[in-house]
């Protein structure tokens, strides 16, 4: 008897650890050396972890061997309410869930909410995780156009065009991944109101939110709309440089009155996994509470800052090659003009560039992109290394022919 997979997963995308993943691993297993700008993992990069974060789960570990309450530790939840306290929200620790990373929230807000047919608007480019979840919940991911044109802000016109009476939420990825854009106040309460006026729940995720490049301010969504339910979140795996560790949050805000089902839902799954990691929890309340380095790091002297300005000026050192500034996290969603590099399978030139060069990159449309003339890569590489590589994939597009 032949075992297949689900049919709940039919449809169902994860490019970014997809199959030019598994030609990835083929090579190293081979022996050969790659660079891997497909994931945003620090620690590859020789990002540590801040000591007081390594001291605080040290201290705690001798009574971290047993469950905690399914939503998480009180003083880890305690703190995340304080912080967000002091941006405007009206929440308290019975408000916030800590999850095995942002991920795990994400696919338990979705499972919660959605029922077969339910429409979800998620941008694109999107972080394809919204997407997938959403698919496998029996969902229908909605993509609304975010414009290159216009710093990739989210095109408001169009998300109201795609609204229908099975719209059931909108996701904010803000600041963006891929894109790096950071939204304006304006932006955001633009898609703040359609939420509002069409009874939409808003999934705000912010994980990127402490990474912001040339004194911007990030709007925090659920700050600015205290009568709009939303769900925030957010995590120490990017800013706090532990992506290993899965600690992240998800708060919820706005009037709750009408969403107690809801609400029980995301319980019910909350304790379904038992608890989050009882360890990484221990991090948290320090983590929030004081200064560790990613002010410095973002600066226009600090190392991402360097990192960011040094790729997007080699990428549009390029022939062809085109790319908005990004504002915001770690990555840049360059453009491959169509009149210069032919490219009809995105998937396709990425494997290619794989093979030839050892650099991993991922396709724009593994991020419901719906056209093959984008590409992402990461910023987390030394300033040396990633120009070194960009000029590497710029030689490459220069003899590449599909």
């Amino acid at each position: 008897m032949e075992f297949k997979q689900s049919s709940k997963l039919s449809g169902v995308c994860y490019e970014i650890r997809g199959p030019v993943v598994d030609q990835a691993n083929a090579l190293e297993e081979a022996g050969h050396s790659v660079l891997r700008l497909n994931t945003g993992n620090p620690a590859l990069f020789g990002f540590e972890a801040p000591q007081q974060i390594l001291d605080d789960i040290m201290r705690g570990l001798p009574e971290a061997h047993g469950y905690c309450d399914a939503r998480g530790l009180a003083p880890a939840r305690e703190a995340v309410a304080r912080h967000y306290q002091g941006q405007g929200m009206s929440v308290d620790a019975g408000d916030v869930f800590l999850g095995n990373g942002v991920s795990e929230l994400v696919t338990m807000a979705v499972q919660a909410l959605v029922d077969d047919g339910d429409e979800v608007l998620i941008p694109a480019p999107d972080f394809p995780l919204w997407t997938a979840v959403t698919t496998l919940a029996g969902g229908t991911a909605v993509h609304y156009m975010c414009d290159e044109g216009a710093d990739w802000f989210p095109d408001l016109d169009d998300i109201a065009a795609k609204i229908t009476d099975r719209t059931k939420a909108i996701v904010l990825i803000n600041p963006n991944n891929p894109t790096g854009a950071v939204y304006s106040r304006e932006a955001v309460e633009g898609v703040l109101d359609l939420a509002r006026r069409h009874h939409l729940v808003v999934f705000a995720d912010e994980i990127y939110d402490r990474i912001l490049y040339d004194d911007l301010v990030h709007h925090n969504a659920a700050a600015l709309a205290p009568d709009v339910l939303c769900l925030t979140f957010s995590g120490m795996s990017k800013a706090y440089r532990v992506a290993g560790f899965r600690a992240g949050w998800m708060v919820v805000s706005g009037p709750r009155h009408h969403a107690a089902d809801y609400l029980e839902g995301l319980t019910m799954l909350a304790g379904m996994r038992l608890c989050p990691n009882v360890p990484a929890q221990l991090a948290i309340e320090g983590a929030l509470s004081g200064r560790m380095g990613i002010e410095e790091l973002v600066l226009p002297t600090g190392r991402l800052g360097m990192q960011r300005d040094r790729a997007w000026e080699a990428l549009n050192a390029i022939p062809g090659v085109s790319c908005v500034k990004p504002k915001g996290a770690l990555y840049a969603f360059a453009r491959l003009d169509p009149a210069v590099h032919r490219i009809q399978d995105d998937e396709r030139f990425v494997l290619d560039l794989l093979l030839q060069e050892k650099i991993h990159i991922v396709q724009g449309t593994g991020f419901s992109w719906p056209r093959p003339d984008h590409f992402r890569i990461l910023t987390l590489p030394h300033a040396e290394q990633l120009e070194t590589a960009i000029n590497r994939i710029g030689r490459f597009l220069a003899g590449y022919r599909q």
